[in-house]
């Protein structure tokens, strides 16, 4: 069930002659492109903390955006009614960033010939209110009794529904439906005066059996018990140059924030990217192929389509280390004469879409992730990062790891603590000399920010050896 197909049109006597004229209103002889896009969104969130259920909130938003673009000037306007007369004045509002009173004529016809690569359900109505708790408080009980040097758990469970519609004067309208899921635990470990905390999660776009009525919820447990566990053990890390072996999966954040930012069409565009004017060109290793995935079913970076009625799709970024190409919204697109590639993404309808990642991605190449730690002799091996932040003109980063050891004659040896990752993206994929084939995408957790936007996003990679990066450290 779509809420604005099936309530919000009939509640407010929409229809599509209606919707044609809110288009035609925003087009003109000046406009390249104006669209309508009406959201529905519902969000819960339950917080248990040492057993207790301390928090469960749930709230609904809804609401439209009209948006006309003339050239690179775009206009904007939005609102939570939806009276038909109060949308029209909006496309106008939109439409005054040229001078033209002048209507072009929309007509409209449905797109529904796109992979639907979720359910349409609601996961806050798959399961009662009771349930969740009692979910809760068995995950808390579960890792109390596992292990007996547990001060803390903290236990996020939140879901969320997106009914979404959209309009454009390409020609089309569509609707889509979007579940999201998301666990994460936390817990605090303590081994006499020391104290140290672990966190795991996971989630993706389904509801909420599909991981609650799993064992995946004991077995995220288990791994933030783990990580807490790795760092009551940690020792200071050294500061300086040395090679850096990053493990599979989540690790990919790092080729998210360094990389794939530069990779998205308005900043190449505008040339502010270190990837501008690269097209055809040695960006990279051999080995480093970079895909953007938003077709895979259920994952939480994907979309039947993008937000602007775009159907998503399997894109390649880099291949065999050459620049293939950007990711691209429809304005974007346009102006840089290419086609769109499914990646216009907004966080509501109060925003504007723009060129945004969905799944990135480094492709598995022909080692074994034992043959990499083999090859060095002294380096560090990261498994896992707990954030950083990139500069996209210039491509330097800063990342923490939140587990990570020391590697000395080919073997795994302590785990450290204090390490930061320092360089820049286009420079560190060029020292990538072995790539492995256990290429892994993460459990379900990468949220994206961009220009104030935050948008749920997939990361990945196989784990690979970079010969020289800079380490941050601890160590006196």
């Amino acid at each position: 069930m779509n809420i604005i197909r099936d309530y919000i049109f009939p509640d407010n006597e929409l229809n599509p002659e209606k919707i044609e004229a809110i288009v035609s209103e925003a087009s003109g002889r000046a406009i390249d492109l104006s669209d309508l896009y009406m959201q529905y969104t519902t969000v819960e969130s339950w917080t248990c903390e040492d057993g207790i259920v301390k928090s469960g909130s749930q709230h609904i938003d809804s609401g439209y955006g009209v948006r006309s673009i003339s050239n690179e000037k775009t206009g904007f306007s939005y609102g939570n009614n939806f009276n038909f007369e109060k949308i029209i004045q909006a496309a106008r509002l939109s439409k005054s960033i040229v001078d033209t009173q002048q209507e072009k004529k929309v007509n409209l016809k449905e797109y529904d010939d796109f992979k639907k690569l979720y359910v349409s359900e609601s996961p806050l109505t798959s399961l009662s209110d009771k349930e969740k708790v009692n979910f809760l408080r068995e995950v808390d009980n579960y890792i109390k009794t596992k292990d007996k040097r547990v001060q803390q758990v903290i236990i996020n469970l939140s879901a969320s529904h997106d009914s979404v519609f959209v309009a454009n004067s390409l020609g089309r309208y569509c609707f889509d439906d979007r579940p999201l899921v998301r666990f994460n635990v936390m817990v605090i470990l303590k081994s006499k005066d020391r104290v140290e905390r672990g966190s795991a999660g996971g989630g993706g776009r389904y509801t909420y059996e599909s991981i609650l009525k799993t064992k995946r919820p004991y077995e995220l447990a288990d791994e933030a018990i783990r990580i807490a566990e790795v760092n009551l053990d940690s020792m200071p890390c050294k500061a300086g140059n040395t090679t850096v072996v990053l493990g599979s999966g989540w690790p990919g954040v790092l080729l998210h924030e360094a990389v794939g930012h530069g990779l998205e069409g308005d900043f190449n565009r505008k040339k502010t990217s270190n990837f501008s004017d690269q097209i055809g060109k040695q960006v990279a290793s051999e080995l480093c192929t970079v895909i953007d995935d938003g077709t895979i079913d259920n994952r939480r970076g994907s979309l039947s389509i993008d937000d602007e009625g775009t159907p998503t799709a399997k894109n390649v970024l880099i291949e065999n280390g050459i620049l293939k190409g950007y990711m691209q919204d429809l304005m974007n697109a346009k102006l840089m004469n290419v086609q769109p590639t499914g990646n216009g993404r907004r966080e509501s309808y109060a925003h504007l879409p723009m060129p945004r990642m969905t799944n990135t991605y480094m492709l598995g190449g022909t080692s074994s992730s034992d043959e990499i730690i083999d090859s060095v002799r002294d380096g560090i091996y990261a498994v896992n990062f707990s954030g950083g932040q990139v500069d996209i003109t210039s491509g330097q980063f800063v990342f923490t790891a939140s587990e990570a050891y020391k590697i000395e004659s080919g073997k795994v040896t302590n785990s450290i603590k204090g390490m930061t990752l320092i360089g820049n993206g286009p420079d560190v994929l060029k020292k990538v000399s072995m790539v492995a084939n256990d290429m892994k995408l993460d459990d379900g957790v990468g949220t994206c920010g961009k220009e104030g936007q935050s948008v749920p996003v997939g990361v990945g990679q196989p784990t690979l050896k970079i010969d020289d990066i800079t380490v941050g450290g601890t160590e006196v």
